[in-house]
């Protein structure tokens, strides 16, 4: 297959992408893995994509984060190839679609609405606007449009979001705090049964409350998770660091001395003004 110059020209922006992807999956001349590959093979790289963008981003490290952007286009791009070998659309359909929609979302930037609005009445504006359009496709219940396949706590939180809008809530977190409490009782219940199937429901029951009242502190959940898995990772690492300068692993050493080991990093951290928890 002749060599189209464009895969070469670094300067071609998105069109010499778009080559590069026709090419790989190219059934004659293309890589035999992208070749190979389905929505439903490639979907899972999707999801890896942008968590990995986020971790740059959680982590500030741009120059990764200018790599990350680029992996998680291409993965924009992969899909959009193989819908359009598939005769559904093309590249140029989901650009049109996005643009279409931004511009119809955003009437104070880009028609005659009044630009002079609190982010508050915007994100209320852009939730009306965004329920018309599930009108549009026949999503008439509340729930609808949430994709089942997100993480568990985004999708939760979505969820009660969604429930919220039409007044199924909380009035505000002391409830939701009461709710954790019978929540907590429940999960204790389930153990002492010894039910496998009760005990991971009243977990699930006690998690799904604990996103709620996430939401009611304007916290995100996913956010907060990922920030308490970084401080466990960072603190257990200094564990392992202290006890190898004592010449032995976790392994080596007992559950008191870790504890001891977890409550000087701590201390230190504190000391040099980290927030701590």
């Amino acid at each position: 297959m002749p060599e189209n110059p464009l895969i070469h020209d670094s300067d071609a922006g998105i069109e010499r992408l778009l080559e590069i992807m026709r090419r790989l999956r190219d059934p004659q001349s293309g890589c035999p893995w992208d070749i190979e590959q389905s929505f439903a093979t490639i979907a899972p790289y999707t999801i890896e994509e942008a968590y990995e963008v986020a971790d740059a981003i959680e982590r500030q490290a741009w120059d990764e984060l200018k790599g990350e952007l680029g992996d998680l286009l291409f993965q924009s791009v992969f899909h959009a190839q193989m819908a359009e070998e598939a005769g559904h659309f093309g590249f140029q359909d989901v650009v049109r679609t996005m643009s279409d929609k931004m511009v119809d979302r955003h009437p104070h930037v880009f028609g005659d609405e009044n630009r002079d609005k609190s982010a508050e009445q915007q994100t209320r504006d852009w939730e009306a606007i965004k329920a018309a359009e599930r009108e549009g496709k026949e999503q008439k219940g509340a729930l609808d449009g949430v994709a089942a396949n997100l993480p568990a706590l985004l999708r939760a939180h979505k969820l009660q979001k969604r429930a919220a809008r039409v007044g199924f809530d909380w009035p505000d977190a002391s409830f939701v705090l009461a709710k954790i409490t019978e929540e907590a009782a429940e999960l204790q219940e389930a153990r002492d049964s010894m039910d496998a199937d009760a005990l991971e429901d009243e977990f699930g029951d006690l998690l799904f409350v604990i996103v709620n009242l996430g939401r009611h502190l304007d916290i995100e959940p996913e956010a907060a998770l990922r920030r308490t898995n970084a401080k466990f990772t960072r603190r257990f690492t200094q564990v392992e660091a202290r006890l190898a300068a004592r010449g032995r692993t976790p392994q080596q050493s007992t559950l008191d001395e870790m504890d001891a080991l977890w409550d000087e990093v701590k201390h230190d951290e504190k000391q040099a003004g980290k927030i701590t928890a």
